[in-house]
């Protein structure tokens, strides 16, 4: 594979096909893998240390998910040949995932949408087997029994593919530490892809996804959440690029 440095993490240089045919090895394989597919938040995350460090350094497949990532890797003279974001991802896996007779398993999103996500996408994708879904309560991974339970609810239904919408870090941490344990072939944090396709949130026009500007778009569905993470903690990003502009 093709595996570059990127500012302070490493990203597989992948377009989107590319992807899905690494994700169908991994599946083949079976061996307890996982997916991270970074954006500006998480490269502003990484940058002040801690446990998703570590997550990012055993994962199997780090994806870029983000326009402002492509244009920092042409200015840094490397570039990525495509942006691979996890909302993209989330119906091309189930496509495949129908084709090939891989199940599937929804944790995360709020109490019912990972059920409604499932509903809208077996229409989608005929064939499509999603073995099970759950919404865990707010603050889960602290409660020792919660989490007995989802990791025997997840064992139980066997799936080939675990997505997991918890946002990051909590959806990272969770395939870091306890992947291997599902025994599940490939798991994959992909945020708020259930909301998309449940139709709880609107996605941003194609236009504006490529142009760069579906934060914008995310602040107007949700001001009170995206705001701050938008426009105070992810601007930090353009100091980053200076910083880590020509360093191998």
């Amino acid at each position: 594979m093709a595996r570059i440095k990127f500012m302070n993490t490493e990203i597989d240089n992948l377009t989107m096909q590319e992807a899905l045919e690494e994700i169908d090895n991994l599946i083949q394989t079976k061996r307890g893998a996982y997916v991270v597919t970074p954006n500006v938040d998480h490269i502003v995350q990484l940058e002040r240390g801690g446990e998703i460090v570590d997550v990012y350094k055993n994962a199997d497949l780090i994806l870029t998910d983000g326009k402002p990532l492509l244009w920092i890797a042409k200015w840094y003279g490397t570039p990525i040949k495509e942006k691979i974001s996890g909302s993209d991802l989330f119906p091309l896996l189930c496509d495949m995932a129908a084709k090939k007779g891989y199940k599937m398993f929804f944790l995360g999103a709020a109490e019912g949408v990972a059920a409604k996500a499932a509903e809208n996408l077996k229409k989608r994708f005929n064939g499509l087997q999603v073995v099970g879904t759950y919404s865990p309560p707010f603050g889960f991974e602290k409660d020792h029994e919660e989490m007995e339970k989802i990791k025997e609810m997840i064992k139980e239904a066997n799936p080939d593919i675990l997505i997991v919408g918890l946002g990051c870090p909590k959806q990272e941490k969770f395939m870091y530490y306890h992947s291997k344990e599902l025994g599940v072939p490939v798991s994959l944090g992909l945020g708020a892809s259930f909301d998309f396709e449940a139709g709880n949130i609107k996605r941003a026009p194609k236009w504006m996804a490529d142009h760069g500007l579906e934060w914008l778009f995310r602040i107007t569905q949700d001001p009170k959440r995206m705001a701050k993470r938008y426009l105070v903690d992810d601007l930090l990003i353009f100091e980053l690029a200076i910083k880590y502009r020509g360093k191998k």
